[in-house]
């Protein structure tokens, strides 16, 4: 383990498979920076819920945000921790036996305190938010007013804490009984492929697809096309 490492803590050491857990920085991040959304779990007042919310990435911090009026998120900036994690679907693993059926997977598991960020740092991660998503996004579209930063709760969860966990490659090794079934094995591999942009016809009638969507691409310049 390196320093730049996270450390297993007693919440993050894997113990099912823990052949599939890594707990190296660098791949945390690519597989946060690949997703898209995240689960945002937390337990209020003994009743746990989960959140699916789009989120941002800046070093070794995580970015959320929702409405000043949500309660959950209002818990959030009170000091309940959190679990955030993310996963991208690679493959559906066929087996012989249907309780071998799986998948390949990459995942993340994120946990800790949240705390709540205002004015121009509040500005400066929904930017990040938006890059996240949509790289170059936030240079078309204007920053949000003093109004709007009023009305948006913006958090940034340290990742201090974190794993990860993947699963690749074909299903288990049949056993012998099943091994004489006539029954196709393999994997079908998945992918987020985006469609052709739709324009709002009520705002767009002019304006031509921006560049953040010729073609839409991840960030680290990756770009996800037909």
């Amino acid at each position: 383990m390196t320093r730049a490492d996270f450390v297993p803590t007693a919440a993050t050491t894997l113990r099912r498979k823990p052949e599939r857990g890594t707990y190296e920085r660098e791949q945390v991040y690519a597989i946060l920076d690949e997703a898209v959304i995240a689960h945002v779990g937390m337990a209020v007042d003994g009743q746990p819920f989960v959140l699916p919310m789009v989120f941002g990435r800046d070093g070794d911090r995580l970015f959320l945000h929702g409405s000043v009026a949500s309660r959950l998120l209002r818990a959030l900036d009170g000091g309940v921790s959190v679990c955030v994690t993310v996963t991208l679907l690679d493959g559906l693993v066929f087996a012989h036996a249907q309780v071998n059926q799986s998948v390949n997977y990459r995942s993340v598991v994120v946990l800790g305190t949240a705390r709540r960020l205002r004015d121009a740092a509040a500005a400066a991660a929904l930017t990040r938010v938006v890059e996240h998503v949509v790289p170059g996004r936030s240079s078309e579209a204007r920053p949000p007013s003093a109004a709007e930063l009023r009305e948006t709760m913006v958090l940034e969860l340290p990742i201090d804490e974190a794993s990860a966990k993947v699963r690749t490659g074909p299903p288990l090794a049949p056993r012998d009984e099943d091994r004489g079934l006539d029954v196709w094995v393999g994997v079908l591999p998945l992918a987020l492929v985006p469609g052709s942009p739709v324009p709002d016809e009520r705002e767009s009638r002019t304006a031509r697809v921006p560049a953040s969507l010729s073609p839409w691409r991840r960030p680290g310049g990756v770009r996800r096309g037909r």
